[in-house]
Order: C-alpha cells, then structure tokens, then sequence
C-alpha cells in the first residue's frame, strides 16, 4: 500500500512538471492589439499622406508656372505648411474645436485642456486636422502665383489658417456648430477645405490682377505656359495618392473596414472620371486631349468627391467626377473670358469644384450612409440640398468679405504686388535671391 501511495505522488509530482514546462515551452499569446492603438496608427498614416500632399501641391504649381517663379511658388508652399501647423496650435484648433458658441470655439488655446471630439489620443487628432490646415492654405498660392509679394503671402496665411479655416471648421466638424446641428454633410472638406481656399485664390488673385502679358490691349487671353508638365504630371500623381489620407483617413477609425473601403473606392472612381470628362470636354472644345485639363480635371474629381465620398454609392461618385471634369474645362474658359488669371486653375478645381461636391452632398446623398437625410434622387426631396447650398454659400461670403477687406489694406499699405521690373525678371531673383536652375534661366519680356 505504501508502496502504491509513492508511485501516486510520482506520478502526479511528473504531471505538474510536465504541465509547468510545457507553460514554458509554449507562452500565452499576448492580447490583441486595442482598437483605440489601431485606429490612432490609421488616423497617423492618413496624416502623413495629407502632409505629403504638400509636395503634390508644390510639384503641381511650379509645373504650371514659369521657371523664374519656380522657387518663389516652392518657398511659399513650404511655410504655407510651417505657418499653418504653429497658427493651429496656438489658436486655430481652439477655433474650430474648442467650446464656445454655434460660430466660433473659445477653450484649448495652445492646446491647454483642448477638446477632444475623436476616439483617438488628442496628439494624433490634431495632427491630422493641422495638416488640413495645411492643405487649405496652400490652395491660394497657385491662383496668385508669379505676382504677388513674399510678405504680403505670409501674412495672409497667418489670416487664413489662424481665423477663417478654423470658424468654417467650427461651423461644420464640431457638434456645436450652426451647420452641424442642422444636418450639412461635408465628410472631408469640399466646403471646409476646398470651396474656403478656391474662393480665397479667386478674391486675390481678381484684386492682384493678371500677370503682365496675360491679356492683349483687346482682352484677348494669352497662353503663358509653365515651365515643366512632367513635374506637374508628378505632382498630380502624388496629390492622387494623399488623397487616400485625405478622404479615407476622415472616417477617424478603422472598425471592420467598410467605411474606409467605401471611401476609398467613391475617391478613385471620380478622379477616373473626372480626368476622362476634361479630356473629352477640351477635345471637343479645341481639338486636341490637352494634358493640363486632363489633370486639373483629375483634381477636379477629388475635389468633387471629397465632401460625399462617405455618404454616395460608387455610382453615384462616376457621375459626380464627371461633371467635375466638365467644370472645370468650363471655368478655366470662363476665367479667361472674364478676364481673370489664374495661373494654374486653382479657382474652377478647389471653388467651382468645391461648391459642386457639396451640392453633390444633397443630391446622391444616402442617410443609411450617415447623412443626416436622404438626398433629392433618394426621395429625400429638396431640404438636404437647401442645408448644403445655405453652408456653402455662408462659407464663400466669409471668406470672401474676410479675405477681399485684408487684400485691399495690404494693397493699400504695403503693397501686395510686386513691381514690374521684378515681376519681368522673376520672383526668384526679386525675392529670394536665387535661381531654382542655376545657369539655365532665360530671362523674357512677359
């Protein structure tokens, strides 16, 4: 018996540390990742992408520019991006995101116990709405590009990224706003981002006036044609790609990965779109597929796209590039007839198009999708399209009367032009002293 009872406890003493070292041998997996740590890692890489976009609309505007321009254009997308990123810390996202009233935020001045409206850490939210900012601002450069003075640009976006963008900001994105409390859909900134800096560019650059040579004595336009298409071609390309931050990045978090696919999806198929539509539009027009249209019509897409990529079936986002395409062949041809230069299209991508994607909002808008209401071809009638005709234009007087008084004191203090000598010559030289080709800049008349 006593004997059995050793061979028990043996048996049993083995068991365990079989069991113990097969513990060892085998440790338990570590816990899944948080959805909060996977959502943040989203919302950074989306960041990210907007921060590249930076360089698309760098690459994009020295193209379409002359090559003695090409440095000025460069240096102001730079410290648009600089300006922008320390103006929002300071005050902008207070603005836009802080507590206050239904028009502007009055909490989180230099971040201090700022809001929070996301379900991700406050450092990554605010680097991505920074970069936004960014984007809105850089917009205005190429609408006033090879005239206007270094200076007088500075201070604009100071204006621009500390005060306007954040109150149309506050009005939209935050719950409190007047326009979000009534319902206007704007998922990723047709109207926030796009229709604010397109009518921005189209303000200045009308009180700026055209480029010397851009119009003969008759009103006449006159192509003055920028200095590199491939690098504008590049600069599309990569504006394309951070548009995939852009648009998808603005659902805010992963969850299942619908929204994000929907977005995405919605965001290729209208810059498809919207690139064919110009090209046909300006092939019937003058008889070639011209390269410069086909690309702002590409942009034009995105543009259009990017207030209801969220809220439209793939369907609906082919019809809503399209008309972008057609648009903006037709505003650039407006311009002219008009008398305005705008040198590399910014006024019909960002504001014509900016105002149509809204529009758009209210017309293929789903409320199964997150609107507030169906839109008019989905039987919900004409109210969602009046929410976002009533933002939009609210939005454009804004920043029309906002922008227009600070052009017209900076014209008439000190200055917002530069003199002809140095417009003739270049802005590089003028401005900053330097050539963006060293030994191969040819200096014209025009």
């Amino acid at each position: 018996m006593k004997w059995k009872l050793m061979a028990a406890a043996g048996a049993f003493a083995c068991l365990l540390g079989g069991t113990a070292a097969g513990a060892e041998a085998a440790p338990a997996p570590p816990p899944p990742a948080s959805a909060q740590g996977l959502d943040t890692f989203w919302v950074l890489m989306a960041a990210f992408l907007v921060f590249f976009m930076q360089a698309g609309f760098g690459m994009v505007e020295a193209g379409f520019i002359r090559v003695k321009n090409t440095c000025n254009i460069l240096t102001k997308n730079f410290l648009d991006y600089c300006i922008a990123c320390v103006m929002f810390f300071l005050v902008g996202y207070a603005f836009m995101f802080g507590k206050g009233s239904a028009f502007i935020g009055w909490t989180g001045f230099g971040m201090e116990g700022a809001e929070n409206p996301s379900g991700v850490p406050i450092f990554a939210f605010w680097l991505f709405q920074a970069a936004f900012c960014g984007a809105a601002a850089t917009i205005v450069a190429g609408g006033m590009a090879e005239r206007m003075k270094f200076s007088a640009y500075l201070i604009y976006t100071v204006v621009v990224s500390s005060i306007l963008y954040p109150i149309v900001g506050h009005w939209i994105w935050n719950a409190d706003g007047w326009l979000a409390k009534m319902g206007f859909g704007d998922f990723a900134g047709s109207t926030v981002v796009h229709t604010v800096g397109g009518y921005v560019a189209l303000v200045g650059t009308v009180i700026l006036g055209p480029r010397i040579g851009k119009f003969a004595p008759d009103g006449r336009p006159k192509a003055i044609p920028g200095h590199s298409i491939p690098l504008a071609s590049l600069g599309v390309f990569l504006l394309w790609f951070g548009w995939f931050g852009f648009n998808p990045g603005s659902t805010l978090a992963v969850g299942d990965g619908t929204a994000i696919g929907l977005v995405a999806m919605n965001t290729n198929l209208a810059a498809c779109t919207g690139a064919l539509a110009a090209m046909l539009t300006i092939w019937a027009i003058v008889g070639k597929p011209d390269l410069s249209m086909t690309m702002n019509g590409c942009l034009a897409g995105l543009v259009a796209i990017t207030a209801p990529c969220n809220y439209v079936s793939p369907a609906a986002a082919l019809a809503i590039g399209a008309v972008a395409g057609v648009i903006v062949v037709l505003g650039v041809l407006l311009l002219d007839r008009l008398g305005v230069d705008d040198p590399v299209g910014a006024v019909p991508v960002h504001a014509m198009n900016g105002t149509w994607g809204t529009l758009a909002v209210g017309l293929w808008g789903q409320k199964s999708l997150g609107l507030a209401r169906d839109g008019f071809f989905h039987g919900g009638g004409l109210e969602q399209l009046g929410v976002q005709a009533l933002g939009n234009l609210a939005t454009i007087a804004f920043a029309v009367v906002l922008m227009a008084s600070l052009f017209v004191v900076m014209k008439k203090t000190m200055g917002l032009r530069v003199s002809r000598e140095e417009e003739v010559r270049g802005l590089d030289i003028g401005e900053h002293g330097m050539e963006a080709y060293a030994g191969f800049q040819v200096f014209t008349t025009t």
